[in-house]
């Protein structure tokens, strides 16, 4: 799908959508537990989401969507074999991949896109150590057999989290003690401290003894009473972010409801970096907003702002890049942003696909060792500053998409986006929220 934007102008108000990564945890935690569990969730479920509900139900969990809720009975007869197709979902497939050899469940994954060939070490050698057969990477069908045992399972910090994240689902079905040991600095630490409080809320027993080391002991799920639970997903501070820095870099304010800012999810850290570009950022209780399991949610605006270049640690924080980039180009002076290497290995090269589209739009933006150079314009002034616009592609990377159709906003000439459908993968309602706040949409 082709989409031409001609300048358009952003304003007004928008709800915050349910966190993929919230549900994705809530869903798998819903399965495991095997009773009944609801999980609120309004608004339109993404691919990625889809995938994890088709994973789960290839294992025996029944799961029905229906209008703003998902209803979950778990997984109370487990299948011996399951195919999964798990589309482009990073998230599902690591995820996934430690519960099924847990589950001693014979299983052959169908991932798509570059998903097959991106890393799966040294998770995959860890689970073969303990007992599994997993294929070699770039395999499809992507096969796994045997049954998982328990032990010490080491995991180096700066790969992925996810591989953590999906330890953590499967080993509290071992009947034996596990431990899992984080060798160097943990990235994306938010990511598993939000699987650690999901996995808390259903009764699972772990315990964090440090930086490098937690411990699970083993048939945890079944410590929950035997009731129904009901969790509300959280607001999504990644999708959130693209409005938020429209607001800062746009002609008019935006604000995005219906955030927690208590969340566990690390891209909350938005509305810090925007503050230190200089955005004048406005942090309200949303009144109107009611979510009776976590407090207060808040009412986000990012008002028209001069910008200033700064340094940015993208450590915890590497989905945000592709759109901070696009603020870093509406600031004045120079950005860096570093320790994001990992993006190299996301649904695109995002060093490279980011590159390429601010540039081609007219921004001066280079690639470092593991981040990206931003020299920007002059002025700083968000009403003012203008790139020139042009073709680009979103190298069917939803992020990408999405920081396109912001940029569009500062630009003088047509922005045409191909490929605008990867939104999909995490936003399908993106367009339709985007013309909702598009005021020069005829």
């Amino acid at each position: 799908m082709t989409i031409e934007l001609m300048q358009p102008k952003l304003k007004g108000k928008i709800n915050a959508i349910p966190s993929k990564s919230h549900v994705h945890r809530l869903l798998i935690a819903a399965a495991l537990y095997g009773k009944s569990t609801r999980i609120i969730c309004s608004g339109k479920l993404s691919d990625d989401i889809f995938a994890t509900i088709k994973c789960l139900q290839a294992l025996g969990a029944d799961i029905t969507v229906n209008d703003g809720e998902i209803l979950i009975s778990g997984i109370n007869v487990r299948n011996a074999t399951a195919q999964m197709f798990c589309g482009e979902s990073g998230s599902t497939l690591r995820f996934m991949l430690p519960v099924v050899c847990a589950l001693g469940t014979n299983t052959e994954f169908y991932p798509e896109g570059r998903l097959p060939q991106r890393p799966l070490s040294p998770l995959r050698e860890e689970l073969i150590s303990h007992g599994c057969f997993v294929d070699e990477v770039g395999t499809v069908p992507f096969r796994t057999s045997g049954k998982l045992k328990g032990g010490n399972f080491e995991i180096a910090g700066n790969i992925s989290s996810q591989y953590i994240t999906g330890l953590l689902f499967a080993l509290p079905l071992l009947s034996e003690k596990s431990e899992i040991c984080i060798i160097g600095k943990l990235e994306s630490r938010p990511y598993v401290d939000m699987t650690l409080e999901v996995l808390s809320q259903f009764g699972v027993d772990i315990k964090v003894e440090s930086d490098s080391l937690i411990t699970i002991n083993g048939s945890s799920y079944n410590k929950v009473p035997d009731e129904t639970l009901t969790f509300y997903a959280d607001g999504d501070w990644s999708n959130a972010a693209f409005w938020l820095v429209a607001g800062a870099v746009g002609s008019a304010e935006i604000c995005v409801s219906g955030l927690r800012m208590n969340s566990t999810q690390g891209d909350k850290a938005i509305v810090d970096v925007l503050k230190a570009f200089g955005a004048n950022v406005s942090i309200e209780e949303a009144r109107d907003c009611i979510d009776s399991h976590s407090g207060s949610l808040y009412n986000i605006t990012v008002f028209p702002s001069e910008l200033r270049g700064i340094e940015i640690n993208a450590a915890d924080i590497p989905d945000l890049v592709p759109i901070l980039a696009l603020a870093a180009a509406c600031a004045a002076g120079s950005t860096k942003i570093y320790n994001a290497q990992r993006l190299r290995l996301k649904e695109s090269d995002r060093i490279a696909t980011v590159c390429d589209l601010l540039r081609s739009l007219g921004a001066d933006i280079l690639p470092t060792e593991d981040g990206l150079l931003i020299n920007a314009s002059s002025s700083g002034d968000a009403t003012s500053f203008r790139m020139k616009g042009g073709n680009v592609s979103s190298h069917n990377d939803h992020r990408i998409a999405m920081t396109a159709a912001v940029a569009a906003t500062v630009c003088q000439g047509a922005v045409i986006i191909d490929g605008a459908e990867a939104v999909n993968k995490s936003y399908p309602l993106f367009w339709h929220d985007y013309d909702m706040l598009n005021i020069n949409k005829e």
